[in-house]
């Protein structure tokens, strides 16, 4: 921080993966085209795309300009971006938070609204920065999950459940191969599947890190991803018991 570049993850997403998908977090800097992602394959049983208060730069998906104070991290772009393709077709189980949820989009041809709250037809997606992180975190509206899908699944066979809300961007156009998973009661996709995933794969909009373990559909998710992971490690390791996957 301050002078000092830093390359850094949150608290609340290490916590979620450790306790929550019992699995061991490590953090992958954003090297860009300095690392190739097949060289990561041999080492990591899966990978969670985390929020930031960052968005994808628009020429990434053929947006117009930003607008301006918006934050940008062309680092992280260059490196998620092929990273999450690449791990999805070698069947790495990948979980995408928030902006992993927006990179998913735009990893697979999809195209981004850059402020939801502006687009008519749609409600004001975002936190309110007054609130304490309690308040922001809190759920916030419904979501409705489609049937059959995995999502669902991990619901229990729910067909709504509450999540909370803490996004400007949004899904405008799908990317190609890319399944609804769920949507809000406006209609905006809040979660998305990858329909040739050779492993687990899920792109949700909202944050299901925070507290995890008092809700149930968070619950479900890190477990259900951590299980992926443990799976992967007993393929990479050709091991019949993996007590602790990498992510």
């Amino acid at each position: 921080m301050g002078l000092h570049a830093s390359h850094v993850v949150g608290e609340k997403y290490i916590a979620a993966i450790v306790d929550g998908a019992q699995a061991l977090a490590m953090l992958l800097p954003a090297l860009g085209e300095r690392q190739a992602p097949e060289d990561l394959f041999a080492h990591i049983d899966g990978l969670l795309f985390t929020g930031s208060y960052s968005n994808v730069e628009p020429h990434r998906y053929g947006g117009h300009a930003s607008a301006p104070g918006t934050l940008h991290d062309a680092a992280r772009d260059a490196t998620t971006l092929p990273l999450m393709r690449a791990a999805i077709d070698a069947g790495i189980p990948v979980l995408a938070i928030c902006r992993g949820f927006q990179e998913m989009n735009v990893v697979f041809g999809g195209t981004l609204h850059q402020s939801v709250q502006t687009v008519e037809g749609y409600d004001d997606h975002r936190e309110n920065k007054e609130d304490d992180l309690d308040q922001q975190y809190a759920p916030s509206h419904a979501l409705h999950l489609v049937q059959g899908g995995m999502l669902q699944k991990l619901a229990g066979g729910a067909s709504e459940v509450r999540v909370n809300s803490l996004h400007g961007q949004g899904v405008e156009r799908l990317g190609n191969g890319l399944t609804v998973e769920a949507r809000a009661p406006d209609g905006l996709i809040e979660a998305i599947g990858v329909s040739h995933a050779r492993a687990f794969t899920l792109g949700v909009q909202w944050h299901p890190e925070w507290k995890h373990a008092g809700d149930a559909l968070s619950t479900a998710i890190f477990r259900a991803f951590g299980a992926a992971c443990r799976d992967r490690m007993r393929i990479r390791t050709g091991s019949a018991a993996a007590a602790n996957a990498h992510v």
